[in-house]
């Protein structure tokens, strides 16, 4: 077995609300699921200064390989690119990843390798 990849939850707690607690735990599930080590829920609010920025930087200084978030409302409505473009982000509901790597279906099959 290879080693584990780690990821950070994310979560607002203006949308979340009551259901703050609800949502880190279905966060904590998804990532033990998935066989993620959940290194840290990060929870913003409406005054926090640049979200986005300040997750990007927790995700990379973690080396976290995904971002695990309730729903993309909790992101904007969106998967922000400069998000996605350190870490795979996944939201519980719907249950959807957003890959960092995407190869195109035409694609030489040796892409991937590189």
């Amino acid at each position: 077995m290879g080693p584990i990849s780690s990821a950070v939850g994310y979560l607002r707690s203006d949308i979340s609300g009551a259901r703050r607690q609800w949502d880190e735990v279905q966060i904590r599930v998804l990532a033990s699921r998935l066989g993620y080590d959940l290194r840290r829920i990060a929870v913003f609010g409406p005054e926090t200064d640049r979200p986005m920025h300040r997750l990007r930087v927790l995700a990379s200084r973690l080396s976290a390989e995904a971002i695990l978030t309730p729903s993309l409302e909790h992101l904007g409505g969106s998967v922000p690119a400069p998000v996605v473009e350190v870490a795979d982000v996944i939201t519980v509901s719907p249950e959807e990843t957003y890959a960092r790597w995407i190869i195109p279906p035409d694609a030489p099959a040796d892409m991937g390798s590189r």
